[in-house]
């Protein structure tokens, strides 16, 4: 087996993340001793936007929501992620 190279230190994660975006992991991780984990307690980390839309457009989602028994923000967070997993799926 070859010899991995050190993982360096990260000043934050945003480096991290550039670092791992154009390193090939294999040269830091023996995969084949690796684990499956799971984290059921882990969110995703969120960004307060603010995003203007028509009121007409607001009530319309409101009432989609209320169908589905949602929250109306929540609805237009899935309505994103289906369209842009439909769109993902379109290109590869």
């Amino acid at each position: 087996m070859k010899k991995l190279k050190n993982i360096p230190s990260f000043k934050n994660e945003y480096d991290e993340r550039e670092f791992w975006a154009k390193a090939d992991s294999s040269e830091y991780v023996n995969w084949q001793k690796s684990k499956r984990v799971a984290f059921p307690n882990l969110k995703p980390s969120t960004k307060t936007i603010s995003l203007r839309l028509p009121e007409s457009m607001i009530e319309e989602i409101k009432a989609l929501a209320n169908k589905r028994d949602v929250p109306y923000q929540s609805l237009i967070k899935i309505i994103l992620k289906e369209r842009i997993d439909t769109e993902y799926g379109a290109r590869f």
